[in-house]
């Protein structure tokens, strides 16, 4: 009889959860649009104690030389991927959602080019965690070709920025809520 309360004792104990909700920190986190007319869709503050929730409203591609653009963005707090492999992240998005990986190579500072690494992930409806490594990453299609590739460089990713899939040619409205972040 013993041996059965021992047992009955370890299976609630494993049913009662002892972590706490993950609590977002705001300074980590940040949004961007073009200056064409793309706009943010706040109906709250950006960051909760629990998520980070966000909508965008991206007017179609203004010409050649002017794309429209949208991005949520988070600044790694270390300042880069050193010591990482991959990412999880517990999401909902009305949109598939891209994740970039923000390389000093491919930004302002590096070729202007903007073709950092990316992964899509589906739309979710509801929360949805997904796990990508960063060998799932790729450059996106339309990388120029005078960009050279550089490969993935941890020490220069200082940001991850989360893009609804939304075309050039159409623009468009996405909703999306980053529930959990876990860089590993």
């Amino acid at each position: 009889m013993r041996v059965v309360s021992f047992l009955s004792g370890l299976l609630l104990v494993g049913c009662t959860s002892t972590q706490s909700p993950v609590k977002f920190n705001e300074d980590h986190w940040r949004y961007a649009t073009d200056p064409h007319g793309s706009q943010v869709l706040l109906d709250e503050p950006l960051v909760q104690n629990n998520r980070v929730k966000i909508g965008f409203d991206r007017v179609p591609r203004v010409d050649k030389q002017n794309n429209s653009w949208v991005e949520l963005i988070y600044d790694i707090p270390s300042g880069n991927l050193n010591g990482l492999d991959s990412i999880e992240l517990t999401y909902q998005s009305d949109q598939p959602l891209v994740i970039k990986l923000s390389q000093q190579e491919y930004g302002g500072q590096g070729d202007k080019s903007y073709a950092h690494y990316q992964v899509v992930l589906p739309r979710a409806l509801t929360p949805q965690t997904q796990r990508v490594t960063l060998q799932q990453f790729t450059r996106p299609d339309w990388t120029p070709l005078w960009s050279k590739d550089r490969g993935i460089i941890k020490s220069s990713v200082s940001a991850l920025y989360f893009v609804p899939d939304l075309t050039d040619k159409a623009g468009g409205r996405a909703s999306m809520t980053i529930h959990q972040l876990n860089l590993q």
